[in-house]
């Protein structure tokens, strides 16, 4: 849903999704200079993951097993070349554990405190 709304922004989901995202950082106090960016970053992001999680749900098969997929990229990731990919690496580990909907409110917040610097 999020490739075909981001894909077609004039769409009245997206009016209606930015809508309710702009009333609630006007009820936040967000100045009216910085709600266009603020409302745009959080849709963006919200509209993204929704695309990256349906694509994914697309090229693996429904009894693809997560947290085995997921130990799969996880080596991969820790078999890249340490010179070129030290992040990669590094984070290898937290990839074979993380929990998506966790991961995806972390972002949430972090923009929500992007935004709060703004008030």
């Amino acid at each position: 849903m999020g490739a075909q709304l981001s894909g077609e922004p004039w769409q009245s989901a997206v009016h209606q999704i930015f809508e309710s995202v702009g009333g609630q950082l006007r009820a936040l106090g967000v100045p009216e200079r910085a709600q266009f960016d603020c409302a745009s970053a959080l849709v963006n992001y919200v509209l993204g993951l929704a695309g990256q999680y349906a694509a994914a749900a697309r090229l693996l098969a429904r009894e693809t097993d997560r947290s085995a997929f997921l130990a799969t990229v996880a080596v991969r990731w820790a078999q890249l070349d340490p010179a070129q990919y030290p992040f990669m690496r590094q984070v290898a580990t937290q990839l074979r554990e993380h929990d998506d909907r966790e991961q995806f409110l972390a972002g949430i917040d972090l923009i929500l405190a992007g935004i709060t610097a703004v008030r």
